[in-house]
């Protein structure tokens, strides 16, 4: 089960301020979209976390599913995500049923538990893979580029945010395997604010579990610049 009860995270302030680094390292047309996709993954996550009965997370995550397909054929409401995402990612060619498919990486941790590998497959690929491969889209790369970056990136978080210890051991080894292979190469500079996301990701598996995630100190800030500037 994932964890829940973090309707506040402790240095929140400081992980927002590497968020908004990360960010400044996307192409500026299409920023606001990533940003976009950021949060709406946010607000998916939100669902999961703060889940008492899984009856009530799936009708939420139904009802992101629909709003999101929705958008393929009317205005948003008057919801700030939705009409940041209308705003921002559809105009680039992404299409609301596009972004409805970021749900089923959530309802992976709904309909099984993670310590099973098929469980963190599938939201690693339907969460991760997916936001990362939408968001290349959105800069100009391909999926297959940035597939294994966003496998790890959501495995780590996945490492944390579960109760049960093993499966986040688990999911931490396949998030390292996951990042080690997204840098085999160098990051193309279009695509470094996602290759940032999974250099933060690497930082994330190296801080004791047991502590609030740290955010935006100066090793972490000079670890992201040096990606920025060299793609590794």
């Amino acid at each position: 089960m994932v964890n829940g009860d973090e309707t506040f995270v402790p240095g929140a302030e400081a992980r927002a301020a590497e968020r908004r680094l990360i960010l400044s390292y996307a192409p500026k047309t299409v920023r606001n979209g990533v940003a976009a996709l950021l949060d709406l993954d946010d607000t998916l996550a939100a669902v999961i976390r703060q889940m008492r009965e899984p009856m009530i997370a799936q009708m939420r995550l139904t009802w992101w599913h629909e709003a999101l397909s929705k958008l393929d054929r009317a205005p948003p409401p008057a919801q700030p995500v939705l009409t940041a995402l209308a705003g921002t990612v559809l105009p680039q060619g992404v299409a609301g049923a596009d972004l409805a498919t970021l749900v089923e990486g959530w309802e992976a941790l709904i309909e099984g538990e993670p310590g099973h590998p098929a469980v963190r497959a599938a939201y690693g690929a339907g969460r991760g893979e997916r936001l990362f491969a939408l968001a290349a889209r959105l800069c100009g790369g391909e999926a297959a580029m940035v597939a294994p970056a966003g496998r790890g990136w959501a495995l780590a978080d996945l490492s944390r945010s579960v109760s049960d210890a093993a499966a986040g051991e688990a999911a931490a080894r396949e998030a390292d395997a996951a990042l080690r292979t997204a840098f085999g190469a160098p990051w193309p500079r279009r695509l470094r604010a996602l290759g940032a996301l999974a250099q933060q990701a690497r930082l994330d598996l190296k801080a004791d579990r047991d502590l609030p995630l740290p955010g935006a100190t100066p090793g972490r800030i000079a670890r992201l610049g040096w990606h920025r500037l060299t793609g590794r």
